[in-house]
């Protein structure tokens, strides 16, 4: 069994309010869930009109599918025009990981 975990830092475009951004964010979660058939969530930057952090996570028992999933996800984001992707953080875990 093969987990991956992949983070998005994002700069968002012009928002000017915690429901704005929310109005930006949450079609981006829906997308990912939709398209890629990930758990996603905002998990960080809450209280911050202009930043987020979404997290999201791929069980896979292929390592080369939970790849391919990952990258799919990462440049579904990095294509949205509204949103500036400061950084990716991936990780991988596996069973015999303590």
């Amino acid at each position: 069994m093969y987990v991956g975990t992949l983070s998005f830092d994002l700069l968002l475009g012009d928002v000017r309010s915690l429901k704005q951004k929310r109005s930006v964010v949450r079609p981006i979660i829906a997308e990912l869930q939709r398209k890629c058939a990930v758990s996603v969530a905002e998990v960080g930057e809450q209280d911050l009109y202009r930043r987020a952090v979404i997290g999201l996570a791929v069980v896979s028992g292929n390592a080369a599918h939970a790849t391919e999933v990952l990258d799919r996800c990462e440049r579904l984001v990095a294509g949205r025009p509204e949103v500036e992707l400061l950084s990716a953080r991936r990780r991988f875990h596996t069973e015999e990981d303590d």
